[in-house]
This record gives structure tokens, C-alpha cells and sequence, in this order.
């Protein structure tokens, strides 16, 4: 019996797969984190793996993922920086960098689905895109904390920097080769 274009599911059973690897991916990477001491934003790894699924994804799915990844946060699961969970989370301080990523994974995906192969327009897609992630989380951090827009940037963006270049470059390194690899699974099967 063949498939009509009305009857096929809207995801094929690889695209969910990898979708949810790169969840995975995410909920365990992600808790891994550095406080520090000037800023109640720890350093985590969860950019990266969000700019790595931007890269297996797309712009489509890596937002999928990403709001799966928030979604298992807030039900309590242990996935947010520092091994934390619930809409507390969400709601506090940090809260806007969380819902940030899904503009990050957006613009991510998109530079990168929209030029394949050309790194520096990908790199600029990461780049744009944790500036809306920032943008978004220091209003929030700001209003949060009672602070001037300055003085949330001081503590929740400006430390973060160097490590965000850090985590473009290995994206950049490893996320093409991977976007290759994965597009083989999808097409040709394991």
C-alpha cells in the first residue's frame, strides 16, 4: 500500500530518532556547569550542544529539540545548568537565557540549513543568534534582580564571552562533519 502525501506523518521515524538523540544530547551536557562567583549564570555547556543540533537538525527540528529539552526542565527534570529543573527555574533570574535558546536554535538553524557549507555565514548565524539569547536573558535577568540593562549584561553576558567563542569554534569544527554523517542516516538507513 502506498503512501499518499495527506497519510505520511510529519516527522519520519529517523528524523524523530535523531531528534531525540539530540535531546539527549542536550539534557546531559547541559546540567554540566561552572558557577561563577560575579554572576548568578553559571557556565554551562548547553550552547553548544544547541549550535551541534542546529548543525545534525536544521532550523526545524533543532527548535523540536530544544523545546523538548525546556519542556523536560520544567515538568522537575534535572536538565537545566547545575542539575536543576521545574518552572522556578524557568521563572527566575536565569530564566531568560533558558527561553532564549529557542531563539538561538531558530536563527542557528536557519543560517545553517539556509548556506550549507559556508562556515563563516554559520558562524555568524551562532553569533547572532546567542546575541538574541542574550538579549533576551539579560532584559529578563534585569528585570528579575531589580538591575539597569548595563548591569545585567556586566553579570550575565560580558564573563561568558570568551567561552562562547570557544564553544562557536568547536561547533563549527565538529558540527559539519556531523550534519554529513546524519544526512547519510537519513537518506541511505543505518
Amino acid at each position: 500500500m502506498e503512501m499518499t502525501t495527506a497519510s505520511r506523518p510529519a516527522l519520519s521515524a529517523r528524523q524523530m530518532t535523531i531528534t531525540g538523540l539530540a535531546t539527549a544530547v542536550t539534557c546531559i551536557i547541559g546540567p554540566v556547569a561552572v558557577p561563577i562567583p560575579v554572576s548568578p549564570v553559571p557556565l554551562s555547556l548547553t550552547m553548544l550542544a544547541l549550535y551541534l543540533a542546529a548543525y545534525v537538525l536544521g532550523m526545524k527540528l533543532g527548535f523540536i529539540s530544544c523545546l523538548l529539552y525546556l519542556l523536560l526542565g520544567a515538568v522537575g527534570l534535572p536538565v537545566f545548568s547545575g542539575f536543576s529543573g521545574g518552572l522556578a527555574k524557568l521563572s527566575g533570574p536565569t530564566g531568560g537565557y533558558l527561553i532564549g535558546f529557542l531563539f538561538l536554535s531558530l536563527i542557528c538553524g536557519f543560517f545553517i540549513q539556509r548556506f550549507p557549507g559556508k562556515v563563516w555565514v554559520h558562524a555568524a548565524g551562532m553569533v547572532c543568534g546567542a546575541a538574541v539569547c542574550y538579549l533576551f536573558g539579560t532584559a529578563w535577568l534585569a528585570v528579575q534582580m531589580d538591575l539597569t540593562f548595563r548591569a545585567a549584561l556586566t553579570i550575565g553576558v560580558l564573563p561568558y564571552l570568551p567561552g562562547d567563542v570557544i564553544k562557536i569554534i568547536i561547533a563549527l569544527m565538529i558540527g559539519p562533519l556531523l550534519r554529513r554523517q546524519t544526512r547519510k542516516i537519513l537518506v541511505q538507513g543505518l
